[in-house]
């Protein structure tokens, strides 16, 4: 039988999109493991909407 893992499924979402009165939304879906890193992730990726490098935070 397979053991469960810490391994969690988190949603990214962009912090300066909100602020740019532009529509849509940029969200990016990844892994973490919730023993090793238990706060929430903070990384910089590619908005398309934005066309550059912003912060995306976890939700949830």
């Amino acid at each position: 039988m397979a053991k469960k893992g810490n391994r969690v499924q988190v949603i990214l979402e962009c912090t300066e999109h909100k602020d740019s009165g532009k529509a849509g939304m940029s969200r990016y879906i990844t892994t973490k493991n919730k023993k090793n890193t238990p706060e929430r992730l903070e990384v910089k990726k590619f908005n398309p909407i934005l066309k550059k490098m912003t912060v995306h935070k976890e939700i949830k």
